[in-house]
């Protein structure tokens, strides 16, 4: 990758160097950090597809740029199987292991000058090389696919396409727009992979009317065919909006003629199934009944043709992912443990759940290939970049690593381990610390506290120089310790421990945190005279809240932080979020006060400390105007703030230049504000 203006700018951003002359990691260094996803091992075993991302930064380009990649199981020959200037994702492999289907954007812009561009379709290409063909030319972008058990068909997954009346409204500028009606739901086709005697290969759309088999900001839900060809398992929902999963069904539709049976409909929500090897049997996950955002669940598992379930053992943090079956017929399951991913059988008889991944391995991602004998997955680790991975399952789980594309300088970093500390209620809470390069010990350092979104979210083991708008390995670089928190609230640590936050944002969560820090101090690494907080989502709503709490920290960054708690649930698109979490409405019985009690717009009128606000422009999760709120309430006041808006960035920032940016930003504002360095910013 070329170096950009942007990039290049970034390298005055390094640390001094120690009096060892050690190299530390920059941001420049972190956009260097490929993305590895997708690992699908194929049906025998013997060979991995994997997509390898790059950031492109050249120019009027701000992307990441993906391809797929191929390599043997034992981790020798790989190689890259596509390229060009558009990206493929999704890699499946056919049930012979001949060819690998995938997504892409490829071909020609259509329309008058080129304005429209192509949208993501199926297609293919023989593993042994050669060009790829396309296999579908749909009109609304496809999101998901599966080869048939044969191999003679691909199902996939389609939003309805625009109509022309849509388009041509659009044309001539009255495209109003009604909310929540003329949904494009998500429907489920089937394509035969050979072309018909007229050179043409027909798409049957096989569900219509009020099923969606996902939406668009939750991504496609899965789909599983039956051993036999037959039939498919489907998850869906009645519409395409986000905060209607908890209204999950699964079904099962008739390949030949599209019948469409229910399988498992209760006030519960059902979510991916999965055919056992037999075609006897299909896994599904069943939520806690009613469905709750802080997510309860187990493994169910029901005859194919319909009847009464059976649920499974409970798992270690009772929100299982289904991976797929074994061969011998158990449910493989991700799952966090704490700060690890990890995954774990369940015996189809109710026996209890066994741990196949150890406890001292990242198991990310998994896929189960079609044989139910491997799995792929992704790994890394807090000095180790992320790789992909794969694993026969039988005698027993050996891991071999199948990529090796991370290009990294050789620098160092700074030491990264569990933390754990007594809250004041006596709750165990857990964190990530990392050192700073080269930390002496006995020494007090500046702290920087991180806090992750969710709030279910979880900090695991992962690699510390990984482009994020808060760069752990740069801060360390810098002479910071970083300390990473699970609060309450957390995934990993079982369902208690994630609804101990319930109508309790900004308390007991509150107390980990700082109970964390204190537990620092008296250890004698923390110095409490520099120290830093911030977090993006719930962790911004956890940084905003901490700094109207108290004055500790001498700086703050919100990233897309929920800031209002009644002003956000009547703007973004999880409505039914913060009622689920408070017990009900603002405005029923008690709400208004309890909800304004746990808002940091509420109690601003204390605030100190300089606070940096980062947010999307298309942010439909934490609309912007929850940065707005803080960002004026903060300059009224006459607190140092600033506010940087992402233009085209929806919850999570996307184009790397942001990300470098944000990067950059948040290393400049701590330095600033907890050490005292003098900063020459573009701005």
């Amino acid at each position: 990758m070329r170096p950009s203006a942007l990039l290049a700018a970034l390298v005055l951003l390094a640390a001094p160097a120690h009096a060892n002359d050690v190299a530390t990691w920059t941001p420049e260094m972190a956009m260097r950090v490929k993305r590895v996803t997708d690992v699908r091992v194929s049906p025998d075993g013997t060979r991995a597809a994997f997509v390898v991302a790059s950031a492109v930064m050249d120019g009027k380009k701000s992307e990441w740029l993906s391809h797929i990649h191929v390599g043997r199981a034992d981790g020798s020959g790989t190689f890259p199987l596509t390229a060009g200037e558009k990206s493929d994702s999704a890699p499946a492999w056919s049930p012979d292991g001949k060819w690998i289907a995938f997504l892409s954007a490829r071909g020609e812009a259509k329309g008058e000058g080129g304005d429209k561009k192509p949208k993501t379709n199926v297609w293919r290409i023989r593993v042994d090389g050669g060009e790829a063909e396309q296999v579908t030319d749909e009109k609304g972008g496809v999101t998901a696919l599966q080869w048939s058990p044969d191999g003679r068909s691909i199902a996939f997954v389609m939003p309805d396409p625009r109509s022309e009346a849509e388009e041509t409204a659009d044309e001539q500028k009255s495209d109003v727009r009604v909310v929540d009606e003329d949904w494009k739901m998500h429907r489920l086709y089937v394509v035969p992979v050979e072309k018909d005697a007229d050179g043409k290969r027909p798409v049957r759309k096989l569900t219509t009317g009020a099923l969606s088999l996902g939406s668009p900001a939750g991504g496609p839900n899965r789909f599983d065919w039956s051993p036999d060809g037959k039939s498919i398992a489907f998850a869906h929902q009645p519409s395409p909006l986000v905060d209607e999963w908890t209204k999950s069904d699964v079904s099962v539709v008739d390949v030949a003629t599209g019948t469409v049976r229910p399988l498992a409909t209760t006030r519960a929500a059902e979510s991916d199934p999965a055919f056992s090897p037999d075609g006897k049997w299909i896994a599904y996950f069943v939520s806690n009944d009613p469905p709750t955002w802080r997510r309860r669940g187990r493994v169910a598992v029901v005859p194919a043709g319909g009847g009464s379930p059976r649920l499974l053992t409970e798992t270690h943090d009772q929100q299982p992912d289904i991976v797929g079956w074994t061969r011998d017929g158990r449910v493989l399951v991700s799952e966090t443990w704490r700060t690890v991913a990890r995954v774990a059988a369940l015996p189809a008889d109710g026996g209890p759940a066994v741990f196949v991944s150890p406890e001292d391995v990242m198991v990310a991602s998994p896929s189960m290939n079609a044989a139910g004998t491997h799995v792929g997955f992704v790994s890394q680790s807090p000095d180790k970049p992320v790789e992909a991975w794969a694993a026969s399952l039988a005698p027993r789980f050996t891991p071999v690593q199948v990529s090796r594309v991370q290009d990294l300088p050789a620098v160092a970093y700074g030491r990264t381990e569990v933390l754990a500390w007594k809250a004041p209620d006596g709750r165990e809470v857990e964190g990530l610390l990392t050192y700073p390069v080269a930390y002496a010990a006995g020494s007090r350092v500046p702290l920087l506290v991180i806090v992750h979104g969710g709030p279910a979210g979880v900090f695991v083991r992962s690699f510390t120089g990984a482009a994020s708008p808060y760069p752990v390995a740069a801060f360390a670089g810098r002479g910071y310790a970083v300390l990473r928190v699970n609060p309450r609230g957390s995934s990993g640590y079982g369902f208690d421990f994630r609804n101990a936050n319930f109508q309790d944002w900004g308390v007991g969560d509150y107390k980990d945190i700082i109970s964390g820090v204190d537990a620092l101090i008296a250890k004698g690494v923390a110095d409490p005279e520099r120290m830093g907080i911030m977090g993006w989502s719930y962790g911004g709503y956890m940084t905003s809240w901490v700094i109207t709490q108290t004055a500790r920290f001498k700086a703050a960054s919100v990233g897309a932080g929920v800031t209002n708690l009644m002003s956000f649930t009547g703007t973004a698109d999880i409505p039914s979020f913060l009622p689920d979490y408070f017990g009900g409405e603002f405005w029923e019985d008690g709400g208004l006060d309890r909800w304004r009690a746990h808002s940091a717009m509420f109690h601003v009128q204390g605030v100190k400390t300089p606070t940096l606000i980062q947010h999307g422009e298309a942010d439909l999760r934490v609309p912007i105007s929850q940065g707005y709120e803080l960002y004026n309430a903060l300059r009224r006041r006459g607190v140092p703030t600033r506010m940087v808006v992402y233009p085209r960035q929806p919850h999570g920032l996307q184009e790397p230049k942001f990300i470098a940016d944000a990067m950059r930003r948040n290393l400049e504002w701590f330095d600033r504000w907890v050490l005292g360095r003098e900063v020459t910013s573009r701005d």
